[in-house]
């Protein structure tokens, strides 16, 4: 079925009217179980519903006119993509806005869209109540700017710089850098030491305009006043001892591209004055210069101290902190994001392995429940470095609690009740019960994942949904079918996704 045939025979067969604009959705998406309840959702708050399968279904401009928003998958029927219906309607109709909805394996990809022009994206599984809120805003943003188009972003090529988070705290960042990160605009990164700042720094430069122009950086915290003047601005031979040569300085390293400065609440008055003249003029003055040299630099800066509260005890300017922040990026701490362990875990084990040239070991259920407990007062630098040494300590390449830092380990040891096989046995269950204990165990430590937990159980995932059908029939008194071995498509994604991460 092609163009609009489709979508309005679906109008149709829901008894549905054709609304003004500000009413109408259409919807891609190949999984009929959830299209039929993303529709469901959307028509109990009075909009009316088309619904598609693949990107050749997108309609005419005529057709497209009718629609308030439009919400696609990102994989389609027919080899298509939810990037084929975002260009193809930004290309017909730029007004109409889209949000692209994805598995959270596919952050780099929404990223992606964001900076083609997609309104926004949603994660699965999705929340009624925020897609709610996401069409609202959608159409209520298109009324404000019905009276002046705007030129849709252009998409960039580079890939970005490798941020791993899948939880709500993080996809607020992702949506941020997506949307700065084409301007000029000068921004503040703040969060705790080892949240990954300068990831997030790299990322607005990978996704800006300037991405194929340098990128520099540097701690402001590390280097005393003289060093990072000279540093920052460069300097004309002899206008120093041991200034044997004229040095350019960061700024004019960076021309072009973006300048990161970290840690810029430990710089000096002096050097606020400085920079403060830089971001209001775009030129500085080399150490022992007469005239002053134009300069071409974006400055992201970071902080991990809070600026409101140093401007308030008069150690920061107030002036350059306003400069500073014309946008503020907040990373969270990973005390605030435990659900991004797993896959932080997963992502440092490749990452290291493939750096010491070692094969990738698994890790043991108990681990990931004993990082999940852990507050990382060292955030995501610390997981970094704790599971490199794990992998140098792992033998018969499986990763247990015993590689850990005694220190995280023993935290965790303390906290625990009687617990293994021994304490899943102490009211002697039957063999049947056993078992079933410990597959919810193994399950709770994969947070229900059922490829991960099949894995940890030496079993396929269908011997695993078997194993449930079994249960299901039984307590049901109805016959086991081959339809009870499948997952639910939501469920099958989020797996599916894992294992592309795995």
């Amino acid at each position: 079925m092609s163009d609009d045939s489709r979508v309005e025979r679906s109008a149709e067969a829901a008894g549905v009217r054709t609304p003004a604009v500000d009413g109408h959705i259409l919807i891609f998406e190949d999984d009929e179980t959830l299209a039929a309840l993303l529709a469901r959702v959307l028509r109990t708050e009075g909009y009316d519903v088309d619904l598609a399968e693949s990107a050749d279904e997108v309609p005419s401009p005529a057709a497209l006119a009718r629609y308030a928003v439009v919400l696609s998958d990102i994989h389609l029927a027919n080899d298509t993509s939810g990037h084929d219906v975002l260009r193809r309607i930004r290309e017909s109709s730029p007004a109409t806005p889209v949000i692209l909805m994805t598995a959270y394996a596919d952050i780099d990809g929404a990223m992606t869209a964001v900076g083609e022009g997609a309104y926004d994206y949603l994660a699965k599984p999705i929340e009624p109540t925020e897609l709610k809120k996401m069409v609202g805003d959608a159409i209520a943003r298109r009324k404000l700017a019905e009276s002046g188009d705007q030129e849709p972003s252009r998409a960039r090529s580079q890939s970005v710089a490798q941020i791993v988070g899948t939880t709500p705290a993080m996809l607020s960042v992702y949506k941020t850098v997506a949307h700065v990160a084409p301007t000029t605009a000068t921004v503040l990164i703040v969060g705790d030491s080892g949240t990954g700042k300068e990831l997030v720094a790299r990322a607005i430069h990978a996704k800006s305009l300037r991405a194929t122009k340098p990128f520099v950086a540097i701690n402001c915290g590390a280097l005393p006043e003289s060093i990072l003047e000279s540093e920052l601005f460069g300097h004309e031979r002899g206008s120093f001892t041991g200034a044997n040569a004229t040095k350019r300085g960061l700024f004019e390293e960076a021309k072009g591209g973006t300048l990161f400065l970290d840690e810029i609440s430990d710089i000096s008055p002096k050097m606020q004055v400085q920079l403060l003249r830089v971001l209001q003029e775009s030129e500085i003055r080399r150490v022992g210069a007469a005239e002053t040299i134009k300069v071409d630099a974006r400055v992201v800066a970071a902080s991990n101290r809070d600026l409101k509260a140093e401007v308030a005890a008069g150690r920061f300017r107030g002036d350059l902190f306003f400069r500073l922040q014309v946008v503020t990026v907040y990373v969270p701490p990973l005390r605030e994001r435990p659900g991004d362990i797993p896959l932080l875990i997963e992502h440092f084990i490749a990452r290291h392995a493939e750096r010491m040239a070692r094969r990738a070991p698994h890790v043991a259920p108990e681990v990931f429940e004993i990082l999940e407990r852990y507050t990382f007062p060292g955030n995501v630098r610390e997981l970094s470095h704790m599971i490199e040494r794990a992998i140098l300590l792992a033998r018969e390449g499986v990763i247990t609690a015993s590689d850990l830092p005694p220190e995280v380990a023993r935290t965790w040891t303390s906290t625990q009740p009687a617990s293994g096989i021994a304490s899943l046995a102490d009211d002697w269950p039957t063999l049947q019960l056993l078992e079933r204990r410990y597959i919810d165990r193994v399950l709770s430590r994969t947070g229900g994942n059922k490829t991960r937990a099949a894995e940890v159980l030496g079993i396929d995932r269908r011997t695993l949904n078997r194993m449930f059908a079994r249960e299901r029939a039984a307590a049901t008194g109805q016959p086991l079918i081959d339809d009870d071995l499948e997952l639910d498509p939501q469920e099958a994604e989020k797996d599916e996704g894992a294992a592309e991460e795995s």
